[in-house]
C-alpha cells in the first residue's frame, strides 16, 4: 500500500467520523416534541380548578384549563412550564424525558394562597355606644342642601303653594265654559229668592246648632 492511498483511507475515515459526529450532535440537540395533558385539582383533591393559566415563559406559549380543569397543549423537553391561578400559589413543572410515547399525562394540585390580614380599627371608639352616636350626628358634605330641600318640600308649604297657585291655562278655559253653560242655561228661567226657600232655611238652622 502506498502512501497515497493511506492517506486517502485516512481521510474518507475522518470524514465518516465527523459525519457521525455531527448526525448525532443534531439528533441530541433537537428536542422533542410531546402532548402535554394534565387536570388541576385543588389541595383537597376532589375539587377542580378551571380558568389555570398553563404556559411557558421563555417560549410565550400556553393555554387555560377547561371548566373541568383539564389542559392540552405541545411542549419540549425541557419546558419549564407555570401554573399560575387567583386565589392559588403558582407552582412550576419541568417537562421530563420521555422516550416511551408522544403524550404525557400530569395531575396537579394547586396549594390555596391564603393571606391574613392585620386587624385595623377604623374608628377606635371606646363603646359601640359611642360609635353609634358618633355616626348618627355625623353630616353629610351637603347636608345644607339636604336640609333646605325637606324645608321647602315639607306638606305645609306644598298645601300654602298649592292654595296659593294661579289656575292652569286648561282649568281656566273650563271655568269660562261652565259659566257659559250656566248663563245659557238660567237666562230663561224664573229668578228664585232663597229666602223664600223653606229648604235653604231649614240648612241654615242646622248648620248654626252644629257649631
Amino acid at each position: 500500500m502506498n502512501l497515497r492511498t493511506t492517506l486517502r483511507l485516512f481521510l474518507l475515515l475522518t470524514i465518516c467520523c465527523i459525519r457521525t459526529l455531527l448526525y448525532s450532535q443534531t439528533e441530541t440537540a433537537e428536542p422533542k416534541v410531546i402532548q402535554f395533558t394534565g387536570v388541576v385539582f385543588a389541595s383537597d383533591s376532589a375539587t377542580v380548578i378551571p380558568g389555570v393559566h398553563v404556559y411557558v415563559p421563555n417560549a410565550g406559549r400556553g393555554t387555560t384549563t377547561n371548566p373541568y380543569g383539564f389542559f392540552s397543549m405541545p411542549a419540549l423537553v425541557g419546558d419549564s412550564i407555570v401554573f399560575s391561578s387567583i386565589g392559588f400559589k403558582r407552582t412550576y413543572y419541568v417537562v421530563p424525558e420521555h422516550k416511551a410515547e408522544n403524550s404525557l399525562r400530569l395531575i396537579l394540585y394547586l396549594q390555596q394562597d391564603v393571606t391574613y390580614l392585620q386587624e385595623v380599627e377604623i374608628f377606635p371608639y371606646p363603646s359601640e355606644a359611642t360609635f353609634k352616636a358618633a355616626v348618627l350626628a355625623a353630616e353629610l358634605p351637603n347636608q345644607q342642601d339636604l336640609d333646605n330641600l325637606d324645608q321647602w318640600l315639607g306638606s305645609q308649604v306644598l298645601d300654602e303653594m298649592y292654595r296659593n297657585m294661579p289656575n292652569s291655562p286648561n282649568m281656566n278655559y273650563r271655568y269660562f265654559n261652565q259659566q257659559q253653560l250656566d248663563y245659557t242655561t238660567r237666562q230663561y228661567q224664573a229668578q228664585v229668592n232663597p229666602l223664600l226657600n223653606p229648604f235653604a232655611w231649614a240648612s241654615f238652622i242646622r248648620s248654626l246648632k252644629n257649631r
